[in-house]
């Protein structure tokens, strides 16, 4: 019990020191908020990955979820940590973060399965940021997804790259998973890739960071 509250404020201090770094290289760098605020995600994110072998129960991440839910409403009210929130867009994907976090390894830890928390959180850590920054600065043959009449607000290139890069992390997951490459492994994989694609192009105002996860938890407690 001792040792998971001290690993819970190692995490908090963790996640502190992180957003400090991220704000001072966006002060003294001139970063945009754009490149900040994906580091942030992608760093914070991934640090979650070990949660299933810490936390025993889903009480202990709901807490740590809530606290840094009041810590991004605190410091975007107050505006400060710029780097995080000086975006020209207008997105939720900073509160939703914490509740998708909560969610998943609620999930997991209901259904029993580390699986189901571990690959959508590095899906959400790596795919998503990739997809963002390519999409955002690279211009040239990379123009918006359309589909019919509907135009989406995703780019050919980002979203190429992170199906490509969440086919490769689903692959490598499940193998290690269930200790086996076989068919299954690559369709599922495959499926995996695709779920979390489709929730990344149709999200609207940062809600992929809630709508990628769920897709891919969908997909393997129904499938795995």
């Amino acid at each position: 019990m001792d040792n998971i509250i001290e690993i819970s404020f190692i995490y908090l201090a963790g996640i502190a020191v992180l957003l400090a770094f991220n704000e001072i290289n966006y002060r003294r760098l001139k970063i945009k908020g754009e490149i900040t605020r994906k580091f942030a995600h992608f760093s914070a994110t991934l640090a979650t990955v070990p949660f299933p072998y810490i936390f025993p129960s889903h009480w202990y991440v709901l807490i740590l979820a809530f606290l840094f839910f009041l810590a991004l409403a605190y410091t975007q009210q107050s505006k400060q940590l710029k780097s995080i929130h000086d975006i020209s867009r207008k997105s939720m994907g900073s509160y939703l973060l914490p509740l998708s976090i909560y969610l998943t390894f609620l999930t997991s830890s209901l259904l029993e399965n580390k699986l189901l928390f571990i690959l959508p959180m590095l899906i959400l850590a790596i795919c998503d940021p990739m997809a963002a920054i390519l999409g955002i600065n690279i211009k040239k043959y990379n123009g918006r997804i359309k589909l019919g009449k509907r135009k989406f607000n995703k780019t050919w290139l980002g979203t190429a790259a992170f199906f490509i890069t969440s086919l490769i992390i689903a692959m490598l997951a499940l193998w290690l998973h269930r200790d086996i490459f076989d068919f299954k492994t690559y369709w599922l994989a495959l499926l995996v890739a695709i779920a979390g694609t489709l929730g990344e192009l149709i999200s609207w105002r940062g809600s992929d960071n809630l709508s990628i996860p769920m897709a891919v938890v969908l997909v393997l407690v129904t499938f795995l």
